[in-house]
């Protein structure tokens, strides 16, 4: 399975259904903006962005009548952006390592929340999103969002995961490039180097040890063509072994259990897929 590939996990509660699934993407932050300014490199200021609530009955049940069965929305799960919504308790993105000023949606940064770009209200983003759940539902439509399983973003922290639930990367330890007990891969104590990323900011991102790069990368050194701003995720294979690759799938690997946890999180906010 390719790194940007988003998983789709569907079940289909009536195996014998006559009619056949139509899926309709879209990405609520650009079906919904409706600003022609189109400045090159622009912030959301200048630029716009389309919200959840702009799909609304209306919309959906023209998009229900082309003869869509789901909708499928991308960029729900909050990503790394350049924007800066510290004032609502969320962390700022260190701009070297989000790729344009609204970044990428496959950069998850909190696999429990919400993108706030796309919310009208940033504080009942949540809220926002179980309402587009149940219009989409009852236009007579299933819903669907990515799951981004592979890689987070390089600064990822959650603040929105539920009470007692450990964030991801919280009880590694950074002295082991791999173990089954650490969610990421880690470049025994040395710094990430961000010579080959292009910024002209003045500050520049630091991390160390540097964790391993999204799209397969194990050194500190990512390139600006990798993924950059992403981190791979550790599901207990060892890509650097005397062997090049070896599994270790017993006892169960923590990423493991912090995923499904994620999966089960989402389920219950009455999504299909």
């Amino acid at each position: 399975m390719k790194g940007w590939l988003c998983v789709l996990i569907y079940y289909f509660s009536d195996l014998t259904m006559k009619v056949k699934p139509v899926v309709y993407q879209i990405l609520p932050r650009l079906f919904g903006n409706k600003n022609k300014s189109l400045v090159p490199n622009g912030n959301i200021e200048q630029n716009g962005c389309g919200k959840m609530d702009d799909l609304d009955s209306d919309v959906l049940s023209r998009i229900r009548k082309m003869g869509a069965t789901h909708i499928w929305y991308t960029g729900i799960i909050r990503h790394a952006t350049t924007t800066d919504y510290s004032g609502f308790g969320i962390p700022r993105q260190h701009a070297q390592v989000v790729k344009g000023k609204a970044g990428s949606p496959y950069a998850i940064t909190d696999y429990y929340d919400v993108d706030p770009d796309i919310a009208t209200n940033v504080e009942k983003r949540m809220e926002e999103f179980m309402a587009l759940v149940r219009r989409t539902h009852e236009a007579g439509m299933k819903v669907i969002i990515d799951f981004v399983p592979n890689h987070v973003a390089r600064e990822y922290h959650s603040v929105a995961k539920p009470e007692l639930v450990k964030d991801l990367g919280a009880d590694d330890n950074t002295q082991m490039h791999f173990s089954t007990t650490n969610n990421f891969y880690y470049c025994w104590g040395m710094p990430l180097d961000t010579s080959d990323i292009p910024y002209d900011g003045a500050e520049k991102y630091e991390e160390c040890p540097a964790k391993a790069t999204g799209n397969d990368h194990f050194d500190n050194h990512p390139h600006r063509d990798d993924w950059y701003e992403t981190v791979k995720l550790n599901y207990g294979i060892d890509y650097c072994d005397a062997g090049g690759r070896s599994c270790h799938f017993s006892p169960i690997p923590d990423t493991w259990s912090k995923m499904t946890n994620i999966l089960m999180f989402w389920a219950s906010k009455g999504i299909d897929a």
